[in-house]
């Protein structure tokens, strides 16, 4: 998701978009774990999103 796409959207739903991509990426780094995760640039990409909501959640904070 980009962060144009996410600054249009509420505070509320950006902390639960933020909360589902964590999840995502605690499974991730379970499959690798496993052994079953068959794309590692996965957790790096899963990671970076993560980033860029909390840095879009950042900047809403600050505006008000």
């Amino acid at each position: 998701m980009k962060a144009s796409e996410m600054r249009g959207l509420s505070k509320v739903e950006l902390q639960g978009k933020i909360q589902s991509m964590e999840e995502n990426l605690f499974r991730l780094h379970c499959n690798k774990t496993l052994g079953q995760l068959e794309d590692t640039s996965a957790i790096t990409k899963a990671r970076r999103d993560v980033a860029r909501a909390k840095t879009v959640l950042h900047e809403i904070e600050q505006k008000g």
